[in-house]
């Protein structure tokens, strides 16, 4: 599971089998044993989650967007 980076405690970062075929990019975001999964195309947006409050969700999506070019950076290193 490359970790792509770790902001206040969250960790975002994708699984190396992302199925087959292999699903669109996203990102997941674990903290203590809550995780939520996001689709990065066309926009931002929550795909699923597994326990986190609406605020952080957004939060979370909102970092997700700053950070989209890093991510689809990653998943394109990663997965070539």
């Amino acid at each position: 599971m490359p970790t792509v980076f770790r902001e206040r405690g969250f960790r975002f970062f994708f699984y190396s089998n992302e199925g087959s075929p292999r699903e669109p990019v996203h990102i997941h975001v674990e903290k203590d044993d809550v995780e939520a999964k996001f689709w990065l195309r066309p926009e931002v947006c929550v795909a699923y989650n597994d326990g986190y409050d609406a605020r952080t969700l957004r939060e979370l999506a909102a970092v997700v967007d700053i950070q989209r070019e890093r991510i689809e950076r990653a998943w394109d290193e990663y997965f070539g």
